[in-house]
């Protein structure tokens, strides 16, 4: 399982989804855009364009799947509900969740991040950003659970830089996938009004 706002879905997500798919061995990769995401503070972008970018993103990773059933649930978005129907859907089967260090440091935080830890094996990849005042990612921090590193070079790229830079009129074709960027640029995504 892979979520994301993926407002709008970037180089980095796709690197981290072949990687996944690569490193861990994954029969499939559940790639989820999330519906009413619970932490962010901003509306996020209609859950039909999400929906559209993502599969153009990660339509050519190996076993990638993109599956909306998160957007079509009303309220927040919970990936301990996620985690629960794939169980149901795949018994027998390991689950991983990946995730970037960045979230794995707020993973404590998460709904029922206890039961997360028990319904999966965690999959944390470094992300480039800037350096925490308190110094590097800890896993120690993380509630007790499976962990298993996915290793990706330095992207330094994000979903909030590029809707800035769409505002700006400057160009994203190097941060997104070109079918991407030709969807933002048709669907006038990301411009200022």
């Amino acid at each position: 399982m892979f979520g994301g706002a993926f407002d709008p879905p970037h180089v980095a997500h796709v690197a981290l989804a072949q990687a996944a798919v690569e490193q861990l061995g994954l029969d499939e990769l559940r790639i989820f855009p999330t519906g009413q995401a619970w932490h962010k503070a901003r509306a996020l972008s209609a859950a039909t364009d999400r929906l559209a970018m993502a599969r153009l993103a990660f339509g050519a990773v190996p076993r990638a799947v993109v599956d909306g059933r998160e957007l079509e649930r009303s309220g927040p978005t919970y990936t301990v509900d996620t985690l629960r129907e794939l169980s149901r859907e795949f018994p027998g089967a390991q689950l991983v969740l990946v995730i970037g260090a960045d979230q794995a440091e707020a993973l404590h935080g998460w709904r029922e991040s206890d039961q997360i830890v028990r319904l999966a094996i965690i999959s944390i990849a470094a992300r480039a950003r800037p350096v925490r005042a308190e110094g590097a990612f800890d896993a120690s921090n993380l509630p007790a659970g499976q962990f298993e590193p996915v290793e990706l070079p330095p992207m330094p790229v994000s979903a909030t830089e590029i809707r800035q830079r769409v505002a700006a009129g400057l160009p994203v074709s190097h941060l997104v996938p070109g079918p991407v960027a030709r969807y933002i640029d048709q669907h006038h995504l990301y411009q200022a009004t």
